[in-house]
This record gives structure tokens, sequence and C-alpha cells, in this order.
């Protein structure tokens, strides 16, 4: 099995006897299956979100919904029909009314990040031998070379025309809409009448709507609904008091400017967990910062059908007047935006910077979606329909709840009215579905066994001891049969 082929390497713990859950407090209420991700494929990992797996850092962890004290079920946007709805609107505003005026909205928003209990989710540390038998040369034949993701991993949204120029200032300069001349200034173009830059912002305009999938049918008239790309261009006007730019850096493996900003970087993310969860100033350490914001199993790869940036684990920085104040932690797949954390400086929290950052990281979804079709979808994490703080995420419409037993995606509003009688539902309303990718067949488990591929049936027969099928078919059955047959076992 060597050669042309990269592989998923895991191990896998188990389930855990129950942690404190982040949401009801329950100090044994939690529990979730995980394993260690050693190294990952972008396409094994989007299956496996698809299945109810999520990340924090290297492990990789499904909770066990039947069980756990708060359920929380996948939960996704459709990105290219998504219009933000009222309150959406509402902190778009705010921040726009923020950058034009500079003055900062009284209070803090009562509101959670994207997820808040990455920290507490059960075990995390691969063993040695697991470790020694990764690394050992004699299995590097069975990886292959991955191609390098494109030289630029540092770029803007562009949230017009994506085939904006590449070069090195198109991608340091702040996304604001082209400045008019001012005055005789021979550097600048010569100032225009009034009635040509109304036209031509009318037809700025049309060309958003369109990119956006939003139809105008009458360009002569804004009578449409004002598209998100419209109220996010809204808050980057040319006389603005504040600047607001936002970069995307490739967090694994780290770019130069990633390792550049890594030191402003945690100071706001030590600052957010003191201040938002009340940590001691001890407790968020560089190292606890690297371990599970910074680290992934996720590889850099690159699709000629995929975006221009690649695919991989990201951090998007918003820098402010040229420092960062807040940062989102993503990761592009295939066929989404995955959200994994965000934080912030809590100078800041009055701006509802999770809300605005999830908005931004939609719109960011809808520039990816040009590049590359299938890319359609933002994941918010999970959804807790017990947590009431936690049902904002559902407000980010077209949306879809994946069901925990046959793992197809149900729209939210058929989901609601089951969730508010249970805190656990299967979603899926046709009695009759069922998981089409359940185990068949142990015996194909593909497992890495002394520095060997093999399936489990070749492994079973050479191992001494107990058996642990019981454990694999647990693992099997969690990640389905399409993953075990691809993503390799360790097993000692």
């Amino acid at each position: 099995m060597a050669g042309n082929k990269s592989y998923t390497i895991v191990e896998y713990f188990g389930g855990d006897d129950g942690y404190r859950c982040g949401y009801c407090k329950n100090e044994k209420g939690n529990f979730s299956n995980g394993m260690w991700s050693h190294t990952m494929t972008v396409q094994d990992y989007q299956d496996l979100i698809d299945r109810g797996w999520r990340r924090s850092g290297k492990y990789v962890y499904k909770p066990t919904l039947k069980k756990t004290c708060c359920p929380q079920y996948t939960i996704r946007c459709h990105a290219p029909k998504f219009q933000p709805s009222k309150s959406h609107k509402k902190v778009l505003k705010k921040m726009s009314k923020f950058i034009s005026q500079g003055e900062l909205p009284i209070g803090r928003e009562d509101e959670e990040p994207m997820d808040s209990v990455w920290s507490e989710a059960g075990p995390r540390e691969p063993t040695k031998a697991c470790q020694s038998d990764v690394t050992c040369a004699d299995i590097t034949d069975i990886h292959q070379e991955v191609p390098k993701c494109p030289p630029v991993v540092e770029v803007q949204e562009e949230l017009g025309d994506s085939s904006a120029s590449s070069s090195e200032s198109s991608r340091k300069d702040p996304v604001y809409l082209p400045k008019p001349g001012k005055g005789a200034d021979p550097n600048r173009p010569p100032c225009r009448k009034a009635k040509d830059l109304r036209k031509e912002r009318r037809l700025q305009k049309d060309q958003i709507r369109q990119h956006a999938d939003v139809p105008n049918p009458n360009p002569t008239r804004s009578n449409q609904p004002k598209s998100l790309e419209d109220f996010i261009r809204e808050s980057l006007g040319d006389d603005a008091s504040h600047q607001l730019e936002v970069r995307l850096v490739r967090s694994n493996p780290p770019s130069p400017q990633f390792k550049a900003s890594f030191d402003a970087s945690y100071q706001v993310y030590k600052l957010y967990q003191m201040a938002i969860h009340k940590d001691p100033p001890h407790k968020p350490s560089e190292s606890q910062f690297r371990r599970f914001l910074c680290d992934s199993p996720l590889e850099a790869e690159s699709s000629p059908d995929g975006p221009e940036v690649g695919y991989g684990s990201f951090h998007q920085q918003y820098w402010l007047d040229g420092r960062i104040v807040a940062v989102g932690v993503i990761d592009i797949l295939p066929t989404c935006v995955s959200s994994v954390y965000l934080y912030y400086h809590p100078d800041f929290a009055s701006l509802s910077l999770g809300s605005y950052s999830a908005l931004r990281e939609i719109a960011f979804t809808r520039q990816l979606q040009k590049q590359s079709p299938k890319l359609s979808y933002y994941y918010l994490g999970f959804y807790i329909h017990s947590c009431p703080k936690m049902r904002y995420k559902g407000q980010y419409r077209p949306a879809d709840l994946l069901c925990p037993e046959t793992y197809a995606w149900v729209p939210i509003e058929r989901c609601v009215t089951r969730l508010d009688n249970s805190h656990y539902a299967r979603l899926n309303q046709d009695p009759d579905a069922g998981d089409a990718l359940a185990l068949k067949d142990v015996g194909r488990v593909l497992v890495l066994y002394r520095r060997t591929v093999m399936p489990y049936a070749a492994y079973s027969r050479k191992r001494k001891g107990p058996s642990d099928e019981a454990t694999v078919q647990q693992y099997a059955g969690l990640v389905g049969q399409d993953c075990a047959e691809r993503i390799l076992l360790f097993r000692s």
C-alpha cells in the first residue's frame, strides 16, 4: 500500500466516564468518544464531521448524544442562500457605525463564542508507542507528498470580484472600495462628477448582488434586499475613523505571517480567556494555545477545482488600525468552511464579535464557493437546543441539523418541535431510513500494526492476547465503513 496516497492515522480512545459540561455545568454529564489524529486528510475530516465528529487541536471527538446531558447536533448553513436576519443586520450596522464614527457601543453583548467547551473534552494524549510508529521511517512510504499549497497564504476577503489581483500590494491593503480622485494630484485620478460616481456605485451594487446569487431584475432601481456583502462593504467607507482588515493565514503548517503575528494573537487569546471565561492568569498558557488552537492534524492540500488558498487549517485575523482584535480559527474543507473557535480582545466585546465573525465567515464561504462550487456550506460546530444561549446558531438560515442515527441532513425547522419535546431526538422523520455507511465488515477495517498496514482480519490473526474486536467494531461503527477502510487505526 505504498507510494502515491496520503493516509489518516488515528489512535482510538473509546468512550469516557463523563466530564464537566460547559453548558449546564453538570460535573459528570458530558460523554463522548474520542481519538488522537496524528495526521488527517481534509476529505477524511469532511466525512467525519458529516458523521458528528469535531476536532479540538489534534483530538477528534464525537459526543454520545443519547447519553450526554446537553446533546450537541452538528449544524451547517447553506451559505449561498443566506440572507441576514434583523438581528444580524443590527450587528453589521453596529460595526459599521463603530468603523465610521469611532465610538464603541456602551455595554457588552451577552453571547457565547462558536464553541466554549473545547478544552474540557476527555483524554487527549496519544501513547508513546503510537508516536514512535507514526514517526518511524519504515512507514513513511505509505504517505504521499502532498502538493504544496499556493505560496500566497495571507489573503484578503474580496467581497466583490473574485478575480482581484494577487499582487503583494493587494494582499496587504484593507478591503475598501476604490477611492475617487481628490484634486489635481498627478498621482491620483481626476475629479469626477457626482452623477458619474452615483452611477458607478449603482453598477457595483448590481455586481455584488449577482455574485451573491441575489437576482436584481431591474438594475436601475435599488429595491432589492441588501445582501450580506452590501452590509459589510458599507462598514468599509472611504472616510472611516477606523480601518478594519481581515487576513487569512495558514496555521498548519505555520506560514511566515502566522509566525510573525503569533505573540500578538496569543495575547488576545489570553485576555479573552481571563475576561470572558474567567480563567486564572496561569491557565491560558502558550502551550495550551498552541495545542488546541494552532496544532491541527489536517494536511495542507490543494486541488485544481478547489479554492485558491487551498485546504487545511487557518486563522482568520481581524486587524483594527494595525493590531489584532479578534481571531477566528477555521478549517477549509472540500465542501465547507468549518468554524473551530473564536477569541477576541475583551475591550471590543460590545461589538458582538461572535456574531460578526460568523457573518464574515459566511461571506468568506461564499467567496470560496465562486472558486469551488461544491464548497457551499458553513459549519457552525454544534447546536445545543437544551442550552438557550446556544440556540442562536439556528438563526443562520437556511440551516440543517445532522440526524444522529441516519446521518442525513434535516432542515432545522423540522427539528425544533422534536427537540422541544426531548433533549435527544432522531431528526430524520423517515422511519425506514438507516445509516447508509453503517459497519458491514469489521475485517476490512484498515489497521496500522507494527509499522505495517493491513486489514483487521489479517491483524486479528497475528495479534496475541485478548481480542480487541469489540473496540474496533465500536470505532468503525462511529466513523462509518468507508472511513474505516481508508483511515489507519493504530493498534499495539
